[in-house]
């Protein structure tokens, strides 16, 4: 390797390009278990599916280029992985030179797990017949010609098995057992490198490959042998964990990393974190944590949100968190405005597609609010349309149908069949779909003609007990709330019902089996509701919000879903990846 010298800047660089060697990857493997080659902390998790890794024995078989492997050579000990392809390795050396994988964690780790595992994503064979490689299931194929491959790295084993075989399947078997053991492949090595340059370089090289996403990129590039990024945010999502709130996700966190560190909440300001020292970083996490377990008290008192699975939105986390780091003890009225904040953004898809031009200004009023220079947090979010409960599918998945669960747990909603409380923190934290019910059933409206998306709808579900759920089954409105009112009386019943924001005139039509007006007149009743709680909060509207909610017909950019007959199956309206 060329010899080292010293930029303008201090940092020190290889004056001639390091000559890659060629190392058979059988032996690279084999070092990675030994703790030859280790992978360092900053590397991002295993990413590659199925498809990538047989792709890549196929490449191999066939005697394609894989890539290139990128090594750094060091005496420093630097923490590192456990276990590769869910292998337990050896730990370093100490004292002992180490080579840490820079480029081609997921590669060399495939190799590793198809020769070496054996269970799960690694239960991988070769079928010689067919020429093919597969991921076995219970109803895979078997017989001495599928090779399963963790024998192709045992010579005694892989031919005992084929001994009986024809002669071309043997020699088909002796192929893939010399090309794995034989097939080379290239391996550039660095040093003269600190462990600072190593995670800079990781970030680099992994900047145009298989995408790192924006957790993995803050992690290297803030890392350091006495910081890692990972164990920060382990730290701060341990402050939900204690509160019993549940985790949001890393990026959200991230989010409120960044902005605490007094950049912003884009991607952009994350990738600002490099720019920081340690102390300063850790400053950040602090600072984020102590508002994060304000911003939790907050939801789950004043919102009722037992768990953060419940939230609408992810990013409406950060905001708070930003909001509570700004303004610890906020006023009577300044909590006032936070709840009316957290439903006028709950209601639409602002922070679903939350992009850095709507984080610069949400962060400004942030601060005027924080300052008392503002009642409201202006914000750029439209006010919701009734049509959102007639359109909106039901699921555990979508923001709609957590705004629902929110807005019914709000008003202690009481079980129609036996007049309890129902238990709202078992409803949102989504363990299933026995806590909800269709107030017109399914099947019964299906019998009628409505398609399941047409009855899969927000304004058609109410909070019930199990017990209640079974009793209801499939019968028709007419008749099982007669038989409510037989048992329980009227009075009971409409009290029962109001709780669930079933009002005078749904219940009249639902009497009457009559599903499209009680679907109008309840959506009526939930869209009142709501604009209840958001209250003056419309007022933080911009004018352009305010022109689109007015200007916009109740029924425009709602589509209707495709037709389904599962409750709760649609994929979550998280948070856009800005």
């Amino acid at each position: 390797m060329g010899a080292c010298s010293v930029s303008a800047t201090g940092r020190r660089r290889q004056s001639a390009s390091p000559e890659p060697t060629i190392v058979p990857v059988s032996r690279l493997a084999d070092r990675v278990l030994t703790g030859e080659i280790v992978l360092p902390k900053y590397q991002r998790a295993f990413v590659w599916g199925p498809h990538q890794i047989l792709h890549l024995l196929d490449s191999v078989l066939r005697n394609y280029p894989i890539g290139s492997l990128l090594l750094w050579d060091t005496t420093e000990q630097l923490a590192s992985e456990e276990t590769v392809a869910g292998l337990e390795v050896d730990p370093p050396r100490p004292g002992r030179p180490v080579k840490y994988i820079l480029d081609g964690q997921q590669r060399l780790a495939s190799i590793i797990g198809a020769l070496h595992g054996g269970t799960g994503l690694w239960d991988i064979a070769f079928d010689l017949e067919e020429e093919r490689f597969f991921q076995r299931t219970p109803e895979s194929p078997t017989g001495p010609h599928i090779i399963p491959m963790r024998k192709v790295s045992s010579a005694g084993s892989l031919f005992g098995q084929v001994a009986e075989l024809s002669s071309g399947l043997r020699e088909r078997a002796t192929e893939l057992y010399e090309q794995f053991a034989n097939y080379l492949v290239p391996v550039v090595t660095l040093d003269h490198m600190s462990a600072e340059e190593s995670a800079e370089v990781f970030v680099r090289i992994n900047s145009t490959g298989t995408t790192m996403n924006i957790v993995d990129v803050a992690r290297a590039g803030t890392w350091s042998p006495d910081f890692d990024l990972k164990e920060e945010i382990e730290s701060l999502l341990q402050v939900l964990d204690a509160k019993r709130y549940g985790r949001v996700d890393t990026k959200t966190m991230l989010r409120t990393i960044a902005v605490a560190a007094g950049f912003g909440f884009s991607t952009k300001d994350i990738n600002r974190l490099r720019e920081l020292d340690k102390e300063r970083l850790r400053g950040a996490v602090a600072e984020a944590a102590k508002a994060a377990e304000r911003a939790v008290d907050f939801l789950s008192t004043q919102i009722r949100t037992p768990k953060a699975d419940a939230l609408p939105y992810y990013n409406q986390f950060a905001v708070l968190v930003e909001v509570f780091r700004q303004l610890p003890k906020p006023s009577s009225a300044q909590y006032d405005a936070l709840r009316r904040w957290f439903w006028l953004t709950a209601s639409g898809e602002y922070f679903k597609g939350w992009s850095e031009a709507q984080m610069g200004p949400d962060l400004q009023a942030i601060t005027a609010f924080a300052k008392n220079e503002a009642q409201e947090i202006e914000t750029g979010a439209a006010l919701p349309r009734s049509a959102l409960w007639r359109r909106s599918p039901f699921s555990k998945r979508n923001a709609p149908s957590k705004l629902l669960a929110l807005l019914l747990a709000y008003e202690d909603p009481l079980d129609l069949l036996t007049g309890q409380r129902i238990d709202v923190g078992k409803a949102l934290s989504w363990q299933n779909d026995k806590e909800f019910h269709h107030f017109f059933p399914k099947a019964y409206l299906r019998s009628r003609g409505v398609s399941s998306a047409g009855a899969n709808v927000c304004g058609n579900l109410v909070m019930l007990t199990s017990h209640s759920n079974i009793w209801v089954t499939d019968r028709p409105p007419s008749q099982y709330l007669r038989d409510l009112a037989d048992i329980e009386g009227e009075g009971a019943l409409r009290e029962r019902l109001s709780t669930c924001l079933v009002e005078e005139d749904a219940y009249q039509a639902a009497l009457r089996d009559d599903y499209d007006t009680f679907l109008r007149v309840r959506s009526e009743t939930l869209h009142r509701r709501l604009m209840q709680l958001i209250g003056g909060a419309a007022g933080s509207l911009s004018p352009a919000a305010r022109g689109e909610a007015e200007s916009l017909p109740d029924d425009e950019g709602l589509e209707e879903e495709a037709d389904s007959d599962s409750l709760l199956e649609e994929p979550i309206d998280r948070d856009s990846v800005d």
